[in-house]
């Protein structure tokens, strides 16, 4: 029997993000799931490098290149719908665990407990405080997004920024700290602006 889990994953392409919000630059899921793994990688190198921790960069980083998997069945449901209330955020957890149910009976049996942890939220499989850096990649992408937003003129990603702002800080870690301070600032340049230097 033929395995269609690839083939589900190459149409993450196909999912828009910020649905809600007028786009100056579209963004699918597949981009984002690559962005989020790229800016897992270096919080991860910046912990490790610049404040002595023993992260595990690479099993992080395949968690991040998954994180968004089941989002191939559900799409991607923006922020304020899927925080609106409890109820409405509860039932969205359970339809996420539906999808990545159904994405794992797809996988052979013998790679599955390989995916398992990187798909499936319940299995345990994921230590929290791991997970805590996929989280602020993924925050830290839609930061990104906003300053690049904000950056062509679109005054539509002004108030996301503030929000995103205020989750970063709340975050309290100077990986992410480190990176607004010196790697952030760049993606507000423009093509001639970073080929001066």
């Amino acid at each position: 029997m033929d395995s269609h889990f690839f083939a589900y994953m190459y149409r993450l392409r196909y999912i828009e993000r910020w649905s809600l919000m007028r786009n100056v630059v579209k963004e699918n899921v597949a981009e984002h799931s690559f962005h989020v793994a790229l800016l897992t990688h270096v919080l991860c190198t910046i912990a490790n490098e610049e404040f002595n921790r023993n992260i595990p960069t690479d099993r992080i980083v395949s968690m991040a290149l998954f994180h968004d998997a089941t989002e191939v069945f559900t799409g991607d449901i923006p922020t304020p719908v899927k925080h609106h209330n409890p109820k409405i955020l509860s039932n969205f957890r359970d339809i996420e665990q539906m999808a990545a149910e159904r994405l794992l009976d797809m996988i052979p049996p013998k790679l599955k407990p390989v995916y398992e942890p990187l798909i499936d939220t319940k299995s345990g499989g994921m230590d929290p405080e791991l997970k805590r850096y996929v989280k602020a990649a993924d925050l830290l992408d839609a930061y990104l997004k906003c300053v690049t937003e904000l950056s062509a003129g679109n005054k539509e990603f002004g108030s996301a920024k503030k929000q995103i702002e205020h989750s970063i800080q709340e975050l309290n870690m100077p990986e992410m700290e480190y990176f607004l301070k010196h790697m952030a600032p760049s993606l507000e340049k423009t093509l001639d602006e970073l080929s001066e230097e």
